[in-house]
C-alpha cells in the first residue's frame, strides 16, 4: 500500500528533563516541562495517535454500562485509564486551542473564545512536531470553530479528508477517519516518526432521533442514573441513548486504527491518546465548568514506554499537560519552533510508575464567550466569565457578572446550550422550574461543590457558614494563579475577551478553517 511509516526499533528512555519551555505553571510542580533534544532522543522517537471525539464525556472502562466503547477500553487496560482528567475549557474550539499549546484560555488572547480568529502568535505542538522531523496530519475536525491567519495552513497537519463512507445516521459524519489515516500511513516518508491527529466530529449534535435504540440497540431502561437536573422522561433518555450510538462510531473507526497499526508492525513504538474536547452536548454541561463538562475520559497507550501497563491513575492532569508531553517523548524543542511558553506539565512522570515528580492536586477551568450573539452589549455578543479552582474533592467556581446569563439570554433562545431533546424538555418546564432554573438560570458569585458527595454540583456549599474559611482560601489560591498567569480578569481588563471579534461579526481576510 505504499511507503509507511517505519519507527526504530530502539526502547524509548524517557529523561525529566531541563524544560525547553518555562511559563507560569499550575503550581503543580516545575511549571512547563518541555521537551529534551539530545540525539539519543531523536534515535527513538515514538509515532502519536491522537484520537480525540467531539463532546463525549462517557465510555465504558469507567463503567459506564449504555455507552459501549471497546476500544477506548483496549487502551485502559494495555495502558493507563485516567480517572481526573480536565479540560480547562469545556467548549470546542478554546479547549482545542489548550490542547495544542500547552497554555489556559486566558493565555490565548481570543483563543480563549469560541469562534475566534486564531491568534497568529500562538504556534501547535504539531507545527513544531512537524518541524522536528514528524509526518504530521490530521482527518476529521482538527482546531475548530474557527479562522486561521492567512499564513497559516492547519496548525494540526496536512489534511486527509478525501475518503467518504456511508453515514449508518443522518446525524453521523460521511468521513471515513480509517480509510483516511490509511491514507496517511501510504503518505509518510520512510522511516519518518508519524503524529496523526484523529478528530471525529462524533458526537456532536444533531442526532437522529431514536437511532440509538432502533440501529444501536440500546434499551431506555438501561440509561442512568440521569443528572439530577433533567426530568427523567422518555425523549430526554432516547436522547443520550443517540449520542452514546455516535460515541460507539468514534470507537469503531479507532479500533481500525489501531488494528492498522498492529498489522504493520507500527503499534508498538506509538503512544496512542484517546480523549474528547469537552463534555456532552447538553444542558448544564458542554460549555460550563462543571464537573460533567470538564471531567473528560482519557486513556493513553504506549507499549515500548508505558510502564506496568492496566494501571489506573487518580492524579489531576490538564489538557494542557497534553503539548509538554508530546513535546518530550518526540525530543522536540517547542521554544526552539516558536511555541510560546507552556504552561502544562509533562507526564512522563506518570508513564515510568514514579513516584508522582509533581504536585498534581490542583488545576484551574474557566470559560469566557463561547457562541456569538448570545447577549446583547457587542457585535459578536457579551460572554460568560468563570474560573474554576478543583482542588482535592471540592472544586471552587467564581462567576464575574452576575447580570449576564450562564447560557444566554432566554429570549434568544438559550443560545449556549446545544439545541436538542433534553435542552427542549427542559425549556418546556418554565422558569420557575427548578431544573430550568439549574440548567439556565443566573448564578451567585461563588460556588463550591463536594464532588465525592454531588459530583453533579447541585448543592451549592458556597453561603454554608461551615465552608466560608475554604470558600476563602481556595479564591484566593485561584487569583494569585491567575494573576501569575497573566489573566487580564485580574487586572481588571476582562471585557478584552467580550470585544474579540468573530468571523461572523467583522472582516479578516482570512480562509475558514476547514469544513
Amino acid at each position: 500500500m505504499g511507503k509507511t511509516c517505519l519507527t526504530r526499533a530502539a526502547v524509548i528512555i524517557v529523561l525529566l528533563g531541563a524544560a525547553s519551555l518555562v511559563g507560569a505553571g499550575e503550581s503543580r510542580g516545575p511549571a512547563g516541562a518541555g521537551a529534551r533534544s539530545d540525539a539519543g532522543a531523536a534515535a527513538a522517537r515514538p509515532n502519536i495517535l491522537f484520537a480525540i471525539a467531539d463532546d463525549m464525556g462517557h465510555a465504558s472502562a469507567y463503567g459506564t454500562r449504555w455507552v459501549k466503547t471497546p476500544n477506548f477500553d483496549r487502551l485502559a487496560s494495555r495502558g493507563i485509564l485516567f480517572l481526573n482528567a480536565y479540560t480547562p475549557n469545556a467548549k470546542c474550539s478554546p479547549s482545542r486551542a489548550c490542547i495544542l499549546t500547552g497554555r489556559n484560555p486566558w493565555q490565548l488572547e481570543a483563543a480563549a473564545n469560541h469562534w475566534p480568529y486564531y491568534p497568529p502568535k500562538f504556534k501547535s505542538w504539531m507545527e513544531a512536531l512537524g518541524d522536528s522531523g514528524y509526518f504530521v496530519g490530521y482527518t476529521g475536525k482538527g482546531w475548530a470553530p474557527g479562522t486561521l491567519p492567512p499564513e497559516r495552513k492547519n496548525i494540526t497537519g496536512k489534511a486527509f479528508q478525501r475518503r467518504r463512507l456511508e453515514k449508518p445516521t443522518s446525524g453521523i459524519s460521511d468521513v471515513d477517519y480509517f480509510v483516511n489515516f490509511r491514507d496517511f500511513l501510504a503518505d509518510c516518508p520512510k522511516d519518518a516518526p508519524f503524529c496523526f491527529w484523529y478528530g471525529g466530529h462524533e458526537p456532536h449534535r444533531p442526532y437522529e432521533y431514536g437511532s440509538g435504540v432502533a440501529k444501536g440497540h440500546y434499551k431506555v431502561e438501561d440509561v442512568g442514573p440521569l443528572p439530577r437536573y433533567w426530568p427523567d422522561t422518555e425523549a430526554v433518555r432516547n436522547d443520550m441513548l443517540d449520542y452514546a450510538f455516535e460515541i460507539a462510531h468514534f470507537d469503531r473507526q479507532l479500533g481500525r486504527m489501531l488494528d492498522i497499526l498492529a498489522e504493520q508492525g507500527l503499534l508498538e513504538n506509538t503512544l496512542v491518546v484517546a480523549t474528547s474536547d469537552n463534555g456532552p452536548p447538553f444542558p448544564r454541561m458542554k460549555g460550563h465548568p462543571f464537573e460533567a463538562a470538564c471531567h473528560l475520559p482519557l486513556a493513553m497507550m504506549w507499549p515500548r514506554g508505558i510502564a506496568a501497563p492496566g494501571r489506573k491513575t487518580d492524579a489531576l492532569v490538564s489538557f494542557i499537560d497534553f503539548a509538554p508531553t508530546f513535546l518530550e517523548v518526540a525530543g522536540a524543542d517547542g521554544a526552539r519552533a516558536g511555541m510560546q511558553p507552556i504552561t502544562g506539565t509533562s507526564l512522563t512522570d506518570l508513564f515510568a510508575k514514579r513516584t508522582p515528580a509533581l504536585d498534581r492536586s490542583t488545576l484551574l477551568m474557566g470559560r469566557e464567550r463561547n457562541d456569538t450573539r448570545c447577549r446583547p452589549g457587542t457585535e459578536s455578543g457579551l460572554g460568560y466569565a468563570v474560573r474554576a479552582l478543583r482542588e482535592g474533592d471540592f472544586v471552587y467556581l467564581h462567576n464575574f457578572d452576575l447580570s449576564r446569563w450562564p447560557c444566554g439570554n432566554p429570549e434568544l433562545g438559550l443560545k449556549d446550550t446545544d439545541n436538542g431533546p433534553t435542552k427542549s424538555a427542559v425549556e418546556a418546564l418554565g422558569e420557575s422550574n427548578r431544573y430550568w432554573q439549574l440548567c439556565f438560570g443566573k448564578r451567585p458569585a461563588a460556588e463550591l461543590y463536594n464532588l465525592k458527595t454531588d459530583a453533579d454540583c447541585v448543592n451549592n456549599l458556597a453561603a454554608d457558614p461551615a465552608h466560608q474559611s475554604q470558600v476563602k482560601a481556595m479564591q484566593e489560591k485561584l487569583f494569585s494563579r491567575l494573576r501569575e498567569q497573566g489573566d487580564p480578569r485580574m487586572e481588571g481588563k476582562g471585557d478584552v475577551f467580550d470585544n474579540y471579534p468573530t468571523p461572523n461579526s467583522a472582516p479578516w481576510p482570512a480562509a475558514p478553517l476547514q469544513p
